[in-house]
């Protein structure tokens, strides 16, 4: 396994709607292998493979029930509302209220091709939320009104300063 770089805002790539995985190889197996592997050497709970430069439908997560790769996930049910402050790996040091599903079903295929239904709640429903936005280009600067994304976007770029 090796560890991948995590891109930073504002890397165009993170932007991009990914393509779905048609086939499931030997790489896209160990890309989320790395993704893992990256995502737990970062301390984070979720990675999107946009987050490592491949503009891929692959996402991973571990909110502490063990780790879980998703290849193609789509969510096809939410329900309720809850809110709550979420960090990205992409924009460290950035804090946001961000208000989410509460419940939601997602369904998409792990590493084998084995489908998968997952009915989430809490913390897993907003990861997986939050990773599944990535896959759309969507950060947790867009869940804001564009006031505080302005000053989010201005504090971000001061600390990445040297």
């Amino acid at each position: 396994m090796a560890k991948l770089e995590v891109l930073r805002y504002p890397n165009s790539v993170l932007r991009k709607k990914c393509e779905p995985i048609e086939t499931i190889d030997d790489a896209v197996v160990q890309l989320a292998r790395d993704m893992l592997e990256t995502m737990y050497e970062d301390k984070g709970v979720g990675l999107a493979a946009p987050q490592v430069g491949v503009s891929r439908r692959l996402i991973v997560l571990d909110v502490g029930d063990g780790p879980l790769a998703l290849i193609n996930p789509e969510i096809t049910s939410a329900e309720g509302t809850d809110t709550m402050e979420e960090g990205c790996l992409c924009l460290p040091g950035i804090n946001v209220e961000v208000e989410r599903s509460a419940r939601v079903r997602v369904v998409g295929l792990d590493t084998s091709g084995k489908p998968l239904d997952i009915d989430a709640d809490d913390l897993l429903a907003r990861a997986l939320q939050h990773e599944i936005d990535h896959l759309s280009g969507t950060l947790i600067i867009d869940k804001v009104s564009k006031l505080k994304r302005d000053l989010l976007i201005k504090k971000y770029k001061k600390n990445q300063q040297p």
